[in-house]
């Protein structure tokens, strides 16, 4: 739902306010590029009960992150990201939706080395889960927007340093959650794999009878239990346009993802 205000620029970026969790959350965004949607808002609601430091590696404007913390009344979040204007937009999603005193920036290449991270003011094992929905189609096509284009491309090696980021920023018994299209799911669960236990990964698909389109991966620094692969669930019910009401609770805001 939008609730465009023509008039809010990022420098020259003209800015949409949108709407999350049945209007309990707004969110200042660009009108083009990438855009926030059902990913943040799952990878935001997937966040396990009881935890209490988040880190959103590669936040954006903020939107997964703000969904956890309107979930988890105890959480406090880190937002990190590399791009500058988009971290001001975060800044300002956190103020706007009363979020300051539980939430704070930082300027940080995820794939950067651990020195230079260190130095940025991200630390390790600091965080008892971390979350990222990382760029993928790397096909080899850019899209038109270079801010698109920037959030959405990445290859398997740089996928890699982002897994490999998030395992040294989480803190031990921490969980690690991404969420990734089915199509890039091989390096996903390879970095996984190497770095985590107890991996629960949960297929999504648009509609009964579809294909997955998208993997939610958790996995548990430090623990040696085994894989778990849940049943696909569809976004969507039979006719494709209304939500399974299971989705449908989530993206109101009036249930988190039980997986």
């Amino acid at each position: 739902m939008s609730l465009d205000q023509p008039p809010a620029f990022v420098k020259h970026q003209s800015v949409t306010r949108d709407a999350f969790l049945g209007g309990r959350l707004t969110v200042s965004q660009p009108r083009n590029g990438f855009r926030a949607g059902l990913d943040s808002v799952l990878l935001g609601a997937a966040v396990s009960a009881g935890r209490q430091t988040l880190l959103d590696l590669g936040c954006g404007v903020g939107t997964a992150g703000l969904v956890a913390l309107c979930h988890n009344p105890q959480l406090r979040a880190t937002l990190v990201d590399q791009n500058a204007e988009m971290l001001a937009l975060a800044a300002a999603n956190l103020a706007d939706n009363g979020l300051s005193d539980r939430g704070h920036i930082l300027n940080v290449d995820v794939t950067a080395k651990g020195s230079l991270r260190h130095a940025a003011g991200l630390g390790d094992n600091g965080h008892d889960v971390v979350i990222a929905n990382p760029p993928f189609f790397s096909d080899g096509t850019l899209a038109d927007d270079a801010g698109r284009a920037g959030s959405r491309h990445m290859d398997a090696a740089a996928l890699d340093l982002w897994i490999k980021t998030a395992a040294g920023c989480a803190a031990p018994g921490g969980e690690v959650i991404f969420v990734y299209p089915t199509t890039s799911l091989s390096p996903l669960l390879a970095g996984f794999e190497q770095r985590f236990g107890a991996l629960t990964i949960l297929p999504l698909s648009p509609r009964p009878g579809a294909a997955a389109s998208r993997v939610l991966i958790r996995g548990i620094k430090g623990s040696r239990a085994p894989l778990v692969l849940l049943a696909n669930r569809a976004l969507h019910g039979e006719d494709g346009r209304d939500f399974a009401p299971e989705f449908d609770a989530i993206f109101r805001g009036s249930a988190r993802l039980d997986w």
